[in-house]
């Protein structure tokens, strides 16, 4: 296997809203505009990029994106520290919280909440270990 480093850099979200969308990651997440023009807003994580696409017809595979966008697909997972802090600044945000905070079986308190376009995020903690 070739010895590539299997670390996120980028991940295009397909949005209804741009604005809408762009405004949620900006204030939620703190995130700072990178690049924005008609149909992208490019903004960016620690050592990532996240891209706000409103048609991503001229990329593969396409149209058969917007269909599943329509319905919010994907979860995506941060750790922190503080879950009841996040907690606490999502609240700030007018953040709907799906599930949680709740101390799950496999050693980890999680809470869930989602984008404007139904894109789901959980934010982890580990739980101190017994010993």
């Amino acid at each position: 296997m070739a010895g590539w480093e299997k670390q996120i850099f980028a991940m295009t979200l397909v949005v209804g809203d741009l604005e809408r969308s762009t405004a949620f990651y900006r204030e939620v997440f703190g995130l700072p505009p990178l690049d924005e023009e008609e149909d992208l807003a490019i903004l960016g994580f620690k050592n990532m990029f996240v891209a706000l696409r409103m048609d991503p017809a001229h990329q593969p595979p396409g149209r058969e994106v917007l269909a599943l966008a329509d319905k919010g697909v994907g979860q995506y997972s941060i750790r922190v520290e503080d879950i009841d802090a996040v907690r606490a600044e999502l609240g700030e945000h007018g953040v709907t919280v799906i599930s949680g905070p709740a101390d799950r079986e496999w050693g980890m308190r999680t809470l869930t909440f989602a984008d404007p376009d139904g894109y789901i995020w959980q934010i982890s903690q580990d739980l101190p270990t017994a010993g």
